[in-house]
């Protein structure tokens, strides 16, 4: 697998120390961070009692020479349209936050890593199989 990108129940369960997770990172060449789930795990470390702690880890994850952050591009917002809409017409609705993730996956062509099943619904999109 030559590129991964982490949604944010991945990230958490790498950070939890899920075998899966982290092997699949290990074996893949690039890793991508988009904004969106930084934004994410921010939140919920926020509303935590370990805000600190947890952005340190996350901050010593996303310096790493493999892991590049993703900023939302005109690219992004190209494919999120395209996306929404065709969820859309197909009565198939996810979370905006979703969507905006796995336009950023498909702009870069990375396999999405994920636990969500209701990513599989988005045409073109490379999904993680669980092993």
């Amino acid at each position: 697998m030559k590129a991964v990108l982490l949604d944010t129940n991945a990230f958490s369960a790498l950070f939890r120390g899920d075998e899966k997770v982290l092997k699949t990172i290990s074996g893949a060449d690039h890793v991508f961070a988009s904004v969106v789930v930084i934004g994410e795990l921010e939140a919920g470390f926020r509303g935590g009692t370990r805000y600190a702690e947890n952005i340190e880890i996350l901050d010593r994850f996303l310096a790493r020479p493999t892991v590049e952050t993703l900023e939302v591009t005109r690219e992004t917002g190209d494919c999120f349209g395209m996306i929404k809409d065709t969820l859309r017409r197909k009565g198939s609705p996810i979370p905006v936050n979703d969507i905006w993730i796995a336009a950023q996956s498909i702009e870069r062509g990375a396999v999405i890593v994920t636990y969500d099943r209701h990513f599989a619904s988005i045409d073109g999109l490379r999904m993680w199989h669980l092993a």
